[in-house]
């Protein structure tokens, strides 16, 4: 809703446009008039909809028709004044004055009109018969009011209903030449209707009616009440009512009623407490909340938020087998206003079968979102109604920002839930199969999947000592020289090789030794299409001996040419590996202690040396001392500084 409201009062000269604002201040007529008034603002807490108020009064005669155009520009909304004794104001009505405003107005986005009939003291009939066609004619028309600034009359109903007229304008809601709701009403009202269907079964029942009216209003409607207005809906319409509950087709038809009875009001706190703006459009503030993410920090689902996905699942698994069919998916993202989930989530996700996304698949991707892009997430969960559903201020509490991942290494264990694995590898070394193997697809599987409906991500569940957690695998396109702070920023990192392809393993070897021997990210080496004949690499070192050099496991063969479903053991290893970091072997512990050894065998190999020199030069006595004590020292020394750094690691 608007902050503020400016009312401008336009009209020919003496049909009392000035007396109405004076009068409304006073609460009594002017025994003196000016020929204009001051701009005044009414405060919040005196107006109905506790909306600060701007009335602005025009004077032909002290003000240019530039400072005319300027006030019409400001305006929300203009009251077209004139008086019900005078024809000739009423004529100037449609002849000058609405003309002069739509010519300097967008039309897109037309100011509402209000006519005002004032001095009706003066006369005992009402003008209404002449005004009631020139409403039909224009619909930037609200209303007409016949006022009287003399007697008080219908003065603060009229700047009510020019409030009014701004805070819930008819013009988006309603078409009166037609009788009906405009589309764009009925898209919103549509989706309120399927949010608050919390069973999808078509009709809101008496617990949905309530919980909408208690969520728009604030209040229960009594059991009385409820049947009442099911009664108004059965009166005018045979579908309205269902089963005793309210049908989509009713629901639109009460709010059809409530705008044709100058309700309006009712219809628009609907739609602001479902998170709509004046043109009808999700506000940015309702779709994207605020919320602060430090660095090195993720961002998770928490527990509230996979309940209430739950629900939608449940709501929409009409058959309940546990899986989404693609209508029963089409149905769910009804309430968005575009399809969210292209073909390439049925290869990021767990499928069934018929290849429909399984219940873990579908939360699996709720996940993925809200791990890679929570802005997205967010916007999700406001078209589904979380916040208004679950009764949060913004969709923003469904999500946990994880602590910063430095302290889970210091403190050597984490709360988090989500893992992210990149993989990385030569072209055709297996990075694809490996991802899709997580999904339960053996090759036979992988090879039916088309080329523009594959996936870069594969996301599913894992147990580690009991725990349930999500292992998010990304394969990182193999462009050595172009690796980003993004393909290196994961919790554990996967590199392929192909066994069969003898140059496979030199691309793992040098991505392993340009970014990852100083990191202290986990890294597991998978040696990948196991089940076939293993060749030679065309590399210094075997990868066994390059695993063996950098204190890396053993390469782990991996296949997923299999008649079954691949196995997940390595998966459960690479979470482990990401929730432990720090019960990995040290690389440069390792490192360090390996020159601590290699500094030892120098220098027992000197002291060797230097005896058997002494043997062939016996007569160099103080030599052969100084340097026999000089060595014992270093040897001591080097044998002390490797058992203390055995004991630290």
């Amino acid at each position: 809703m608007r902050k503020d409201v400016r009312i401008l009062l336009v009209g020919e000269p003496k049909v009392g446009k000035t007396s109405l604002i004076m009068s409304l201040v006073s609460e009594e007529f002017p025994d003196e008039v000016p020929l204009r008034a001051e701009e005044i603002t009414i405060p919040a807490d005196v107006t109905p909809e506790r909306v600060p108020t701007h009335i602005v009064d025009y004077s032909e005669a002290e003000q240019s028709d530039e400072q005319l155009y300027q006030e019409i520009a400001k305006a929300n909304v203009i009251c077209i004044v004139y008086s019900v004794n005078n024809k000739k104001s009423i004529e100037k009505v449609t002849s000058h004055w609405i003309p002069l405003i739509n010519d300097r107005t967008d039309k897109d986005s037309r100011v509402p009109l209000i006519l005002v009939g004032n001095k009706s003291d003066l006369v005992e009939h009402s003008s209404m018969e002449t005004i009631l066609p020139i409403m039909n004619q224009y619909q930037d028309i609200e209303t007409c009011v016949e006022c009287s600034a003399k007697n008080l009359k219908n003065i603060s109903e009229l700047f009510y209903y020019a409030q009014k007229a701004v805070l819930h304008p008819t013009g988006p809601l309603y078409c009166p030449e037609e009788k009906e709701l405009k589309p764009s009403c009925i898209k919103a009202l549509t989706r309120i209707f399927k949010v608050s269907d919390l069973d999808n079964d078509g009709i809101l029942n008496d617990n949905e009616l309530n919980f909408f009216q208690r969520t728009c209003f604030n209040t229960p409607l009594a059991p009385q009440a409820l049947e009442d207005v099911k009664n108004v809906v059965r009166r005018n319409m045979t579908d309205g009512v269902t089963d005793n509950g309210l049908t989509l087709e009713g629901f639109l038809f009460l709010h059809t009623l409530f705008i044709q009875r100058g309700r309006h009001e009712t219809t628009w706190t609907v739609l602001r407490r479902f998170g709509y703006d004046d043109d009808l459009e999700l506000t940015q503030e309702y779709l994207f909340p605020m919320i602060k993410i430090p660095p090195d920090c993720t961002t998770e689902l928490n527990h509230n938020a996979y309940l209430f996905l739950q629900s939608v699942f449940d709501k929409h698994d009409k058959d309940r087998d546990c899986a989404l069919s693609p209508d029963e998916v089409k149905d769910l993202f009804k309430v968005f206003p575009y399809m969210p989930w292209g073909p390439d989530v049925k290869n990021t996700v767990c499928t069934n079968d018929q290849g429909w996304i399984t219940y873990q698949g579908y939360l699996s991707q709720w996940t993925l979102t809200t791990y890679l892009d929570v802005q997205r997430s967010l916007e999700y969960l406001g078209y589904l109604g979380y916040s208004i559903i679950y009764e949060q201020e913004s969709q923003a509490a469904a999500i946990t920002v994880t602590r910063n991942k430095r302290i889970d290494l210091q403190k050597k264990q984490t709360q988090r839930s989500v893992f992210r694995c990149n993989v990385l590898g030569a072209q055709g070394s297996g990075k694809s199969g490996f991802l899709q193997a997580f999904l339960g697809k053996n090759l036979q599987r992988q090879r039916r999947i088309r080329e523009d409906h594959k996936s870069f991500y594969a996301i599913s569940t894992t147990y580690v000592y009991g725990q349930e957690k999500y292992l998010l695998l990304h394969e990182v396109l193999p462009d050595f020289d172009f690796l980003s702070e993004a393909d290196l920023a994961c919790d554990v990192v996967c590199l392929i090789y192909d066994i069969n392809n003898p140059r496979s393993f030199e691309y793992c070897a040098k991505v392993y030794k340009q970014y990852f021997i100083d990191s202290k990210t986990p890294c597991v080496m998978i040696a990948a299409k196991s089940d076939l004949h293993e060749v030679r690499q065309h590399y210094s070192l075997s990868s066994h001996e390059f695993c063996r050099k950098h204190k890396l496991h053993p390469p782990q063969p991996f296949t997923c040419n299999s008649t079954e479903a691949p196995g997940k053991d390595i998966y459960t290893r690479l979470t482990t590996m990401a929730m432990y970091p720090s019960s990995q072997p040290s690389r440069s512990l390792y490192s360090l202690t390996q020159r601590s050894l290699t500094m030892l065998r120098q220098l027992t190999h000197g002291l060797l040396a230097r005896r058997h020199m002494a043997q062939a030069d016996l007569k160099n006595s103080t030599f052969w001392l100084r340097a026999s004590v000089g060595a014992t020292v270093f040897a001591v020394l080097g044998f002390a500084m490797y058992r203390a750094l055995l004991k630290q690691r």
